[in-house]
């Protein structure tokens, strides 16, 4: 395990971790917030190079559970777009609602994609890496990934619960940290975390 102490960061291989992503506390309230992270802000959620293709292999399985307004600005303008800071993110309705978003009896919001994943209607795409990782984001620092804490209001409830229940961002991201950089690299992780808490640096 390559673990340095940079600051407030560590690195593990070629990955540089916030040390918020291992202080801070988070777990999703669906109950409070409904899915609002979905729904709410000017921007789609980021999106891959590669990650477009296997939205649009996925997209006639889905296509049922979108809304018709969602149907027809994908018709129009396609699974993703690029937005004003030109990255590259999933089209929205109404300047709001990401095309992909469905709902249930409740007006829960969920993501029809990871419905489908675990229905087992297809195993291809879980959802966009952005999407599985909130609240870390994921950026390119030369040869190296970073990952930080991106903070939003709308999801308080999420800090709230994270820290009643004692679990911290890293613990609670453990199935989209894994699908990302592996069951080996997120043992080094919970490692890390553990002797930076015997050292007191959380």
């Amino acid at each position: 395990m390559i673990l340095k102490h940079i600051a407030i960061m560590i690195q593990i291989d070629d990955v540089i971790i916030s040390l918020d992503i291992l202080k801070e506390y988070f777990l999703c309230d669906l109950d409070v917030c409904k899915g609002k992270c979905c729904v709410e802000g000017d921007a789609g959620a980021p999106v891959e190079e590669d990650e477009v293709q296997k939205l649009k292999n996925v997209l006639p399985i889905i296509w049922d559970d979108l809304t018709s307004e969602a149907q027809e600005v994908i018709t129009k303008q396609g699974v993703v777009y690029t937005d004003i800071e030109g990255d590259l993110v999933t089209s929205i309705v109404n300047n709001k609602d990401c095309v992909f978003t469905c709902y249930d009896e409740r007006g829960y919001c969920f993501c029809a994609i990871e419905k489908s994943y675990r229905n087992g209607l297809q195993k291809e795409f879980f959802k966009p890496t952005s999407c599985h990782l909130y609240p870390i984001r994921v950026s390119n620092i030369g040869p190296y990934k970073a990952l930080n804490y991106h903070r939003w209001d709308v999801c308080k409830a999420a800090c709230i619960l994270g820290k009643a229940k004692g679990v911290a961002i890293y613990q609670g991201m453990k199935e989209p940290l894994i699908s990302r950089f592996g069951q080996a690299w997120y043992d080094e992780l919970v490692d890390a975390a553990e002797e930076l808490k015997r050292q007191s640096i959380i």
